[in-house]
């Protein structure tokens, strides 16, 4: 009954405070519209109603189809009736107006989800069969699992990658992936048997994916087995690029941010007897620098950007060029803005063995009184796919109940809103709750319950088409730039 008080009297304080800015922002303060500047809605689907995490489209010749992978929980399968543990969504988005929701994909061997989605055709990589197309995705928290999704109407389990040890103190672990698909290197995130810590960087040679092979594991510093003194901080996105590959540790707090020299990590320290071996000069020996945040900010994920014109620059002799990194600190806690802000962070990485956060950027609470909204308002990630129309330009993010937003970053001192879209809430979105100083998960319990969007993450395809999934199960919503962001964008 509690609970059901409290909503009302949100509901009602929300509706008491109405009001309309004016201008190019049309703001609605109420709590179930869908609002937007500058972005439209081009298509929809309800995932089910599974709670949503990481989505990414991929291009088949002249098909469009989409991979969501699912926070834990169960629903029915719509396509056959079954309640299933939730795992991978695939629909075609061809018609990006009317997506098709094709298969899903449960976890295997007793998991509870599968999060996270990477994919390569087997042309692009080094020594894969070039009619194939291959997908790796975290099988909960026992490891991560190859897929052929050459029929993504008919997806096959290839089998398990690896499995996941335990802690020194017990408790496992995976999350976000990254697979580049020119080396076939697959930077893995799980928990290596011992370590002291359940996120750790696993490499694997995934040239081949019929034969995977383990490099090494890599993390701070701090973190390996046998180490004393304060455990690091656990990584929690890697991003490669080049020779270079960046990794980000800590979502919301203790953020640090490292550059590392990929050949480096990948062929090791050749002044060690045991060149992967987890020691401190081991570990060291591939970084060519490390950010650390404020204890209260962190690098849920670093993506970086190269080339970036600085037109007030122009008439200098030095820097009328920048690279800079994407650093989102994700926001995180019980919501109704209770904890420190977080936000998107741009570093200027130019000089890379000195890297400094030049800006940040965060979306206006006050615009919508998203705090009143409950559940988490701020940051989460920003898309991770490139695009000529947005690289150097556009950044896009999830918002959680903030939906999604977009900031102009071409003068990277200075990134200003240029436009955002969030949903309505549906039949599908679910309550969240959650106890006192914990995470949000859907839970039986009176404290903390409140029923709002939460987009979680966002990407876009070679078409422009913004990607955008919700945490509390109110689906898949594409997206199209209006306005002066389409402008901006040149689409």
């Amino acid at each position: 009954m509690k609970k059901y008080l409290i909503y009302l009297l949100f509901i009602l304080s929300i509706i008491s405070g109405c009001s309309n800015f004016g201008g190019e922002k049309n703001i609605s303060m109420q709590n179930n519209t869908e609002e937007s500047w500058n972005m439209s809605l081009v298509g929809s689907n309800n995932l089910q109603g599974r709670s949503a995490y990481h989505a990414v489209p991929h291009r088949y010749d002249d098909r469009y189809i989409l991979f969501v992978g699912h926070h834990s929980g169960e629903k029915v399968n719509s396509l056959n009736g079954k309640i299933e543990t939730n795992g991978m969504s695939i629909l075609d988005i061809t018609d990006a107006s009317n997506p098709i929701y094709l298969y899903h994909q449960p976890p295997t061997e007793g998991a509870e989800n599968r999060q996270h989605v990477q994919i390569c055709n087997g042309a692009d990589l080094p020594n894969a069969d070039p009619e194939k197309v291959y997908l790796i995705n975290t099988n909960g928290s026992l490891g991560a699992e190859l897929l052929d999704v050459t029929a993504p109407e008919n997806p096959q389990i290839i089998g398990m990658i690896y499995y996941t040890g335990e802690t020194n103190i017990g408790g496992k672990q995976t999350h976000k992936i990254y697979w580049d698909c020119e080396s076939g290197i697959a930077y893995l995130n799980g928990t290596p048997e011992g370590w002291r810590i359940r996120r750790v960087l696993q490499l694997f040679d995934m040239s081949n994916p019929l034969e995977p092979h383990h490099i090494r594991n890599f993390a701070l510093d701090g973190s390996q087995p046998g180490a004393n003194g304060p455990i690091s901080t656990p990584l929690h996105a890697p991003f490669a690029s080049g020779n270079r590959v960046y990794l980000g540790y800590g979502a919301s707090d203790d953020g640090v941010m490292q550059i590392l020299d990929r050949d480096k990590l990948i062929n090791g320290n050749p002044e060690s007897n045991d060149p992967f071996s987890p020691t401190t000069e081991n570990l060291l020996y591939p970084q060519i620098s490390r950010l650390d945040m404020p204890e209260y900010y962190g690098a849920h994920s670093v993506k970086p950007l190269f080339n970036i014109e600085v037109k007030d620059f122009a008439d200098t002799e030095k820097n009328k060029f920048l690279n800079i990194v994407l650093l989102a600190s994700e926001e995180i806690g019980i919501g109704n803005c209770s904890t420190d802000r977080d936000m998107l962070f741009i570093v200027d990485i130019t000089d890379e063995d000195k890297p400094f956060p030049i800006s940040s950027f965060q979306a206006k609470e006050n615009l919508g009184n998203f705090c009143e909204r409950g559940l988490r308002f701020g940051l989460h990630a920003v898309h991770d796919s490139y695009h000529p129309n947005f690289d150097n330009s556009l950044v896009v993010m999830s918002y959680f109940n903030g939906g999604t937003r977009v900031a102009d970053i071409r003068d990277p001192f200075d990134p200003v809103e240029v436009a955002y879209f969030v949903p309505q809430m549906n039949d599908f979105t679910q309550e969240i709750c959650s106890a006192e100083g914990g995470l949000f998960i859907t839970a039986q319990t009176d404290e903390n319950c409140f029923r709002q969007v939460q987009t979680n993450n966002v990407d876009i395809d070679d078409r422009g088409l913004i990607y955008s999934v919700d945490r509390a199960g109110s689906g898949l919503h594409i997206l199209e730039l209006t306005g002066k962001a389409k402008e901006i964008a040149g689409l």
